[in-house]
């Protein structure tokens, strides 16, 4: 039976897949609570077991009749901490520290890295943050052997730790061989979202993208931002992806924790302008990994990431490896559905501007949201092969319930991510009379407080994409249900 949504968050919930809920009945759970996509975290795992959480989520797919959508999140540059002496290890406020080459360590107070040229690029002055920021290093002195710090920031460090270097130009490539091998992979499994790691510039996406072009893959690339110089290139980066996350954890540790929340607001900002879908992610209800209840702070965190227009939201431990996965889905769909309740003002966005050949979708699109608000209309349906008129529409914010139909599973799945946007697979959309009976069947399974939400009388209003209606551009009609 396939889970409600019209009566659920219009904002959509990408969830991690990990130890604590990667088998079918788990995901199937999750998928009941409000997941919307899934995401797969090439950091952690081979390309066999990234095969078996795949088949596993369509396998909960199918069971659950919901084409939840799947996001492969490349692992990127990151720099980590090799082996250490001492597990853990304490930095005590001014100890000494010096990063050497190679994997082994010898003397006391040695530390190594992933990044074989990581001397190379340090500087005295320069920072080296570790275990997510909460210990800091200060370069004194490089020679060709070896980094000397000082412990400017004390705690506690682990083995394989990341190492974040803020204000560091690195000649590192934004992706390495791995990434390649697993973009390789993605492109020939049908993923549907594939997300690039410490993007920079422009380029790194437009590498990729051109990657996954040369195996015809229409998989949507997914840009993070998560370091300073991705926010100097915001707009460029933006135009070039087809989608935008706030990996907040990296971020956090490369700019002033306090420069976050703005950042963040800003990133929101520019791709609501350029009109391009934004997740929010990272410790968004870290409490929950151990507790059925967030804190009052993650409440507000996930309530304001929706005041602010984010597209979705993205829980990563808390479903990966946490002791209440459920709880957490449904904890974060509860918040969302209260926040768009209550602040509904909020979320009616200035439109944003569009590229010239899409002019006439967002004019229709538009006309026939106003039509629909008109008439009193109950449902829009949107009639489209790609799912850009899909998209046009979940930029206009309207509260009217809308369902997006396809004929190309892949396009339902990738509309997942949609604010506002009920995807459904419909053979042959050309056909408008089955179109409106295969809408108007699914629709009278979603009810709303024990009543169908669409009754005999009711009106729909249908807009057809440019790729959908032969000989026309786009095509709105009213259909008035028998």
């Amino acid at each position: 039976m396939p889970r409600p949504r019209l009566n659920e968050a219009r904002t959509k919930i990408v969830a991690t897949v990990g130890p604590a809920c990667d088998s079918v009945e788990q995901l199937s759970a999750l998928i009941e609570e409000g997941v919307d996509v899934f995401r797969i975290n090439s950091a952690h795992g081979t390309i066999e077991q990234h095969a078996e959480k795949l088949a596993n989520i369509r396998e909960a797919s199918t069971r659950t009749g919901f084409p939840v959508g799947v996001l492969m999140d490349l692992a990127g540059p990151k720099i980590r901490l090799g082996a250490l002496p001492v597990e853990p290890l304490y930095c005590q406020l001014g100890a000494k520290f010096a990063f050497v080459r190679g994997t082994d360590v010898v003397n006391e107070g040695e530390l190594t890295s992933t990044y074989p040229r990581l001397i190379d690029e340090l500087e005295p002055g320069d920072r080296v943050m570790l275990a997510d920021g909460t210990v800091s290093l200060q370069v004194q002195k490089v020679t060709s052997s070896r980094a000397e710090c000082v412990v400017v920031a004390a705690g506690e460090i682990r083995s394989r730790q990341g190492i974040n270097l803020p204000g560091v130009k690195l000649s590192v490539a934004a992706m390495l061989p791995s990434d390649i091998e697993t973009a390789i992979w993605a492109a020939k499994n049908e993923i549907d979202f594939i997300s690039l790691s410490f993007v920079r510039t422009h380029e790194d996406v437009r590498s990729l993208k051109d990657l996954l072009n040369s195996y015809e893959c229409h998989a949507l690339v997914i840009a993070k931002i998560e370091k300073p110089e991705a926010l100097h290139n915001l707009d460029r980066i933006v135009e070039e992806a087809d989608g935008i996350m706030v990996a907040r954890g990296d971020l956090g540790v490369e700019i002033d924790v306090a420069e976050t929340p703005v950042a963040q607001k800003r990133i929101i900002a520019t791709c609501k302008r350029l009109m391009k879908p934004v997740i929010v992610a990272t410790q968004m209800l870290e409490s929950m990994h151990h507790s059925t209840r967030p804190t009052r702070a993650e409440a507000s965190d996930v309530a304001n990431a929706v005041m602010d227009g984010t597209d979705a939201c993205m829980l990563s431990g808390e479903t990966a490896i946490g002791d209440f996965p459920r709880e957490s889905v449904a904890t974060m769909n509860r918040i969302m559905r209260k926040t768009e309740e209550r602040l509904l003002d909020t979320l009616q966005l200035p439109n944003g501007c569009i590229d010239e050949s899409h002019r006439t979708t967002q004019a229709i699109t538009r006309a026939g949201m106003d039509v629909a608000e008109a008439i009193g209309s109950k449902l829009i349906a949107i009639a489209t092969h790609s799912g850009g008129t899909a998209w046009v529409k979940s930029n206009t914010r309207s509260l009217i319930p809308t369902v997006a139909v396809s004929d190309h599973l892949e396009s339902v799945r990738r509309m997942n991510l949609f604010w506002g946007i009920e995807p459904i697979y419909c053979e042959n959309i050309e056909d408008t009379d089955h179109l409106i009976e295969q809408v108007t069947q699914w629709a009278r399974g979603q009810n709303e407080d024990g009543h169908s939400i669409i009754a005999v009388g009711d009106t729909m209003v249908v807009v057809s994409g440019s790729d959908v209606v032969s000989g026309a551009d786009n095509v709105i009609s009213v259909h008035t249900l028998s």
